[in-house]
């Protein structure tokens, strides 16, 4: 069965006083480095973004890449640091899951990520059905629409209705310029499909710093209930994804203008 549309969306809170919401009007920006590489830097990024206005804190502490020879990330110890950076600037934290039987180490974690790599992941996406916590579901590397829909209700079907579903960018026959290709096609549609919140990760679709500003602002200006992007402090020196990442300034501009963007449209 589809995910049936209601009449009023879902809107994603994140238990506590004072902390943002997402869907339903309540926009989110999800920014923070690809992964989490030492409590100096997750807490320089941490005060930077939140200074600029993010409303939620992303960063990796466990890392699928394609090359076993990459950095994996930190595990739990970058969780461990994530929440020190939350503690110190009070932003909810959003960091990637990639195996159940790390599952007790996320219990403080905010919102939960399954990536597309795991989109289709089935027997991980029961077990987030049974927990009671927001889980950020991207779609495949080339996944259809359908397809991350039925991937959601994998969830809710086990008991879980807090899903945000993530568009962030699919294989297409273009894969020379730009890292995936971006659908800005899929924000109205899935909007049109189902309650669900819907955020964009321009980082991953485009795979450069450069033109992710562009993209941000296009799926803004397309109805996206948040924004994901990866910002780092020295991106040439990042130990993951540096080359999509934006450094602190170039955040602190494009989340002007995104506030700037919505104030303006909605």
């Amino acid at each position: 069965m589809e995910i049936s549309r209601r009449t009023q969306d879902t809107i994603i809170k994140i238990t506590g006083e004072g902390v943002p919401m997402l869907g339903g009007g309540h926009f989110g920006l999800i920014a923070g480095p690809c992964s989490v590489e030492s409590i100096e830097q997750i807490s320089l990024i941490a005060r930077e973004v939140s200074a600029a206005g993010a409303t939620f804190l992303r960063g990796g502490a466990f890392k699928p890449r394609t090359s076993p020879y990459d950095f994996q990330g930190l595990g739990e110890d970058g969780i461990a640091l994530l929440l020190e950076a939350k503690k110190a600037t009070g932003l909810p934290i959003v960091t990637e899951i990639t195996d159940i039987r790390s599952l007790h180490m996320f219990e403080e974690v905010d919102i939960i990520q399954i990536g597309a790599r795991n989109t289709q992941n089935y027997e991980l996406l029961r077990e987030m059905g049974r927990i009671n916590k927001p889980i950020l579901l991207k779609r495949g590397l080339a996944g259809t629409i359908k397809e991350l829909l039925m991937s959601a209700e994998y969830i809710i079907a086990n008991g879980n209705e807090k899903v945000i579903l993530c568009e962030r960018g699919i294989r297409t026959y273009e894969n020379t310029y730009t890292r995936s290709t971006l659908d800005l096609s899929a924000i109205p549609v899935l909007k049109s499909l189902t309650h669900l919140p819907v955020v964009v990760d321009p980082s991953h679709a485009a795979g450069r710093a450069d033109i992710v500003p562009a993209l941000a602002l296009a799926s803004v200006a397309a109805g996206a209930d948040g924004i994901m992007v990866e910002v780092h402090h020295d991106p040439a020196c990042a130990l993951c994804d540096g080359e999509q990442s934006l450094d602190i300034a170039q955040f602190q501009e494009l989340a002007d203008k995104i506030f700037k963007l919505r104030a303006a449209i909605f």
